[in-house]
């Protein structure tokens, strides 16, 4: 059995993530450690574009690697472990706009507080006002659209891997880009009036 403590490995020796997903299936929690370990960062990262707060951000996280973890077997190496695994973090981050939408809730002045927001701080730069219109506007698109522009426009992803970590064809993505865009500008055209 392999052992991960730490893994203080160099480049050219790293354990690829099919052999750390063999041997978390065969039941070595240290290989699914070392998962976690090396895609954390891109999971926060695409999670981060999707959450409201630090505490959202965490439990979408969080989610992302329980369910990954209880789906290993799920995985079918027919593209990289990272592959799949930024795929249930995009189906994660669309079930949290989903259940935001449903549910309506705002963010309450005790989560932006928690957070980190403060109003009276100083060395907070003002946000630029079209960005406000921006993230106001971004917050008024149904879960689908906002995640389409997320993934295209913020983290810049191609239309074949949105259509990779999402299901929809390649027409899809062009076709829900296109009115996402549309409905973006729309919005935008009225908050500027």
């Amino acid at each position: 059995m392999l052992a991960y403590p730490n893994a203080m490995v160099s480049a050219e020796s790293e354990i690829p993530d099919e052999q750390l997903v063999q041997d978390t299936l065969a039941g070595n929690d240290h290989a699914f450690a070392e998962l976690t370990r090396r895609h954390k960062s891109r999971v926060f990262g695409v999670a981060a574009r999707f959450a409201r707060n630090a505490a959202e951000l965490e439990d979408i996280c969080q989610e992302v690697f329980v369910q990954a973890f209880f789906k290993l077997r799920q995985f079918r190496r027919d593209s990289p472990f990272e592959h799949w695994l930024l795929r249930i973090t995009t189906y994660k981050c669309y079930d949290c706009l989903r259940k935001r939408r449903r549910d309506g809730t705002g963010i309450s002045i005790d989560a932006m507080l928690e957070s980190g927001y403060e109003p009276s701080s100083p060395e907070r730069a003002t946000p630029h006002p079209d960005l406000e219109r921006l993230y106001a506007a971004l917050a008024q698109l149904s879960p689908k659209e906002r995640l389409v522009i997320t993934l295209l426009e913020l983290e810049e992803r191609s239309l074949q891997e949105i259509a990779s970590l999402t299901g929809w064809s390649i027409a899809n993505v062009k076709v829900r880009a296109f009115r996402s865009r549309a409905a973006l500008r729309k919005l935008m055209e009225k908050t500027h009036e």
